[in-house]
């Protein structure tokens, strides 16, 4: 087989080993009594089970492992082990809920596997490579977690983000990138069947940990050969907008507003928008359409000479920019609002 052409049957496997052990997941998760009980960052009403984050993990593992060439075996075993170390992490977070320590400890330690087998950012020198490649992994892993706080956002958005990911890779003829997004797709496509809205089950802290090491892997290992690097670096960025705008957005909010950082909290951007008055599936769609118009601006700088490209990144950087502020002036004037009618 071409080898340009071995995403596929590892997409398929992918899809359809998660397809078929989601719903085994749903009902040993129920036996085990780990559910998602509402909360302040959820907006569901109900207990729901919460263990479909380890049919993404094993349909994602399964289709590497099956079709996995013997040339990338070092970085593809390192990228199951610490997508089974998070995975584990994730599982016993959901039933016990380990402290922060612990599961920022257990990522660092993913993220250190990941970049001992080559993994590595590659912009200055090593010695600042490396810390800045452990906190992107860090930081996205802990950013799809926090999306995942309505149905089908979490896997939905990265599902749009892998399928980014592996045309990107694709057109670049990075046959690693292009497996890795291809498992990933192929897993939150299946797992998103039965997490739209109205969900019948949830990922957990398994599937996001998973889900988000897997993408902050493949923006890192994503290389172009013909556009410089004052381009190249706002394709990931793009790619992966909606989670980097969500985690920037509640942070700054939380610190504006002096809370705990770690804290959940109705700050994101699904809550924002929920806000104002829009459906829950409308507030999807709306997500889904941010995303998808964000992954085709990366496709286009991919593509585009420099100049165009470099005027197009930075219409999308001000568009990120205008959002993050507008979302922030909304809620200081509502906030004002409510304070002055007491």
């Amino acid at each position: 087989m071409d080898a340009r052409l071995q995403f596929i049957p590892i997409m398929i496997v992918g899809f359809g080993a998660t397809l078929c052990l989601t719903p085994l997941t749903r009902q040993i998760a129920m036996r085990l009594g780990v559910t998602a009980a509402p909360n302040t960052r959820n907006i569901h009403k109900r207990h729901v089970p919460l263990m479909g984050g380890a049919a993404i993990y094993l349909g994602f593992a399964c289709s590497l492992l099956l079709f996995s060439p013997p040339d990338h075996l070092r970085e593809l075993g390192a990228i199951v082990a610490g997508t089974t170390l998070l995975a584990i992490v994730g599982y016993l977070d959901d039933r016990r809920h380990l402290s922060p320590r612990i599961r920022l400890l257990a990522m660092t330690a993913a993220a250190l596997i990941a970049t001992a087998a080559g993994v590595q950012i590659q912009l200055f020198h090593p010695a600042i490579d490396i810390p800045l490649t452990l906190f992107w992994i860090v930081a996205l892993i802990n950013a799809i977690n926090w999306i995942d706080n309505m149905d089908g956002l979490a896997a939905g958005t990265s599902a749009i983000a892998a399928g980014f990911f592996l045309l990107l890779a694709l057109s670049q003829g990075q046959i690693l990138v292009s497996m890795l997004a291809a498992a990933i797709f192929g897993s939150a496509i299946g797992f998103l069947i039965y997490n739209f809205n109205p969900s019948s089950t949830f990922m957990g802290d398994m599937g996001a940990y998973t889900l988000g090491f897997v993408l902050a892997v493949l923006a890192i290992k994503l290389k172009f050969a013909a556009q410089p690097l004052n381009v190249t670096w706002m394709v990931p960025i793009f790619v992966l907008a909606l989670p980097v705008l969500d985690m920037n957005l509640a942070i700054f909010t939380r610190l504006l507003e002096r809370r705990p950082l770690m804290l959940a909290a109705k700050d994101h951007v699904s809550h924002r928008i929920l806000a104002l008055g829009a459906s829950q599936r409308q507030t999807l769609a709306l997500l889904y359409l941010f995303s998808l118009g964000y992954g085709a601006l990366a496709l286009y700088l991919s593509q585009a000479p420099v100049e165009p490209a470099l005027a197009a990144g930075g219409l999308g950087l001000l568009g990120l920019g205008l959002i993050f502020a507008g979302f922030i002036a909304r809620r200081w004037a509502a906030q004002r609002s409510a304070h002055e009618k007491r």
